[in-house]
């Protein structure tokens, strides 16, 4: 969504101007570009689909380390809740003292992390494996990209941005087939086998062709926003994680938003303060940015939603295994991915705001599908067309809207842009998970109420708690269980069905926003992909006035 526009048009209230010796050397060789771009790829989707591998392991591990279901979504948290907190203050370390070395380090604490996740024989050894290889995810999300855009030229760079954003929209549906595959035919230690390996591959690749760059501007660094930050961002995503288990008014869960929020408002008015600031929030108004920020928050949010609501359905509805269920979301990936490289092409034709306008129509028209198709006596075939429909719409939008936050940064602050980034769909993804499961459960429970009203009460509770156990409950009741099973079957495609319509007006308020707000073309001076500005390595934006 960057745009073509007079010099004069860029904000002056992005940053004072200061000298900055740039340690960012670009490479033209096409074969080390490639060598580059495969690298941050494979180091991407090792990091993503580690945040929903443990989700098919969660039985095996709890008989195996006796672990409580606390326990075990507290190991399952655990990482993503590091990365979500670090993303900010590591992609800023990474700008100042070299985004090479970060990497490298962080993939060496993600493979070490990872082996020993694998051999770990009790509940505390595994918690903290999992909360390390989350500080070595935060060092590798946001240098992957931040690396794509200080040593790609500006004439590649949207082709290479398309790249990565597939992966990382891929990476989640990626580490929920590996995860059941590795599940079905091996043991759950294998799960962070692969992880390791990726990264293993990664350090190699990055030995061989990554360039180290770095920014040097001579002021101090944000020690203060950095620790506000994390404690912002990481109050935040264990609250909405919490709150579905926990229940939104138990204690842990409140405490977890109320210092989330405090630290967010203590972090803009530091940010406000400073001459050099971590992030300059004023960025914020600006239409380019905020457009980005909402349309992956948004994408990202109802995906994982998507996520949660189809593997259950797809298991307990249509009676797929965990490896089936898993891979019933690869038709949606195979689209998702080559249009995501696609996106940028498309955008040099027709403009990238357009693009973006009709990517997150198209995913409005997906989730209208998913909400309205769906029946248990349909099954997969009920809800294919709108699976695919989300593929593309996601697979036009994530490119534009990634590249909207990153060109809304100079060139000195993309380790922070990246960061932004990813924070803002690892954000996405938590609330998602949050808002879509509540609803999907909530539309559970009241479909229900017929069904269990002769049932004792015990039994009535457990059945209405969740699909599985009412399974557990028929399976107790003889013959008579099958009307439960069925009733069961039913009510969950309501709850689908509400969450389904939730998703869609969370993807119609991005789409009116992003119409109403969006960035759009300087009068007279046409869209394009890309911006003088940014050849020089510094994208220019429109504000909001």
């Amino acid at each position: 969504m960057s745009n073509t526009t007079p010099p004069t048009t860029a904000p002056q209230h992005h940053h004072e101007h200061h000298h900055f010796d740039h340690d960012s050397p670009v490479v033209t060789d096409r074969r080390q570009q490639n060598v580059i771009l495969a690298a941050m790829s494979v180091a991407l989707v090792a990091v993503v689909a580690s945040v929903s591998g443990l989700n098919t392991a969660q039985q095996d591990i709890a008989i195996d380390l006796g672990a409580t279901q606390s326990q075990i979504l507290w190991i399952i948290n655990g990482y993503t809740l590091a990365l979500a907190a670090l993303l900010m203050p590591i992609g800023a370390i990474g700008d100042r003292w070299g985004r090479r070395p970060v990497l490298l380090t962080g993939l060496v604490i993600f493979t070490l992390s990872n082996l020993g996740a694998g051999l770990a024989d009790s509940v505390t050894a595994l918690l903290v494996a999992r909360v390390a290889a989350g500080v070595g995810a935060a060092m590798i999300m946001p240098v992957t990209l931040s690396v794509i855009t200080s040593s790609f030229p500006a004439s590649e760079r949207a082709r290479a941005v398309g790249v990565w954003a597939g992966f990382a929209g891929a990476g989640g549906i990626i580490g929920l087939f590996t995860s059941s595959f590795l599940i079905d035919y091996f043991t759950w230690p294998w799960l962070f086998a692969l992880p390791a390996v990726l990264a293993v591959v990664a350090i190699g690749a990055t030995l061989f062709a990554v360039p180290n760059s770095s920014e040097h501007d001579g002021s101090r660094f944000d020690t203060v926003g950095s620790l506000l930050s994390a404690v912002a961002i990481g109050g935040v995503v264990l609250g909405v994680h919490e709150g579905p288990e926990q229940g939104w008014t138990h204690g842990i869960t409140v405490a977890a938003l109320v210092v989330g929020a405090l630290a967010a408002t203590a972090f803009a008015f530091w940010e406000l303060r400073r001459s050099h600031p971590l992030f300059d929030v004023r960025l914020l108004a600006d239409r380019a940015l905020a457009s980005g920020a909402l349309i992956l928050l948004t994408l990202f949010g109802i995906m994982f939603g998507i996520f949660l609501v189809l593997i259950q359905f797809l298991q307990a509805v249509v009676g797929w295994s965990a490896l089936a269920s898993a891979t019933g979301l690869l038709p949606m990936a195979a689209v998702m991915m080559p249009l995501s490289a696609a996106a940028p092409r498309i955008a040099e034709r027709v403009g990238t705001r357009r693009v973006a306008l009709t990517g997150l129509t198209v995913f409005l028209g997906g989730l209208v599908l998913l909400a309205t198709m769906v029946s248990a006596e349909g099954g997969y075939w009920s809800i294919m067309p709108g699976l695919m429909a989300v593929g593309v719409g996601m697979g036009l939008s994530m490119t534009p809207a990634t590249t909207a936050i990153t060109a809304s940064l100079p060139v000195e602050k993309q380790g922070v842009a990246s960061a932004l980034n990813d924070t803002v769909r690892e954000l996405g993804g938590a609330l998602g998970i949050a808002v879509l499961g509540s609803i999907l459960n909530a539309g559970y429970r009241s479909a229900m109420g017929d069904a269990t009203a002769g049932l004792p009460a015990e039994a009535a509770e457990a059945a209405s708690e969740g699909i599985g156990a009412a399974f557990g409950v028929a399976g107790e009741m003889g013959p008579a269980g099958a009307d439960l099973i069925d009733a069961a079957q039913h009510s969950l495609v309501v709850g689908w069905q509400r969450s389904m319509w939730a998703g869609a007006a969370m993807a119609a308020v991005a789409l009116v926003f992003v119409a109403w707000r969006g960035p759009r073309p300087a009068r007279g001076v046409p869209e394009q992909a890309g911006s003088d500005n940014e050849q020089a390595g510094e994208a220019s934006v429109v504000v909001a006035p």
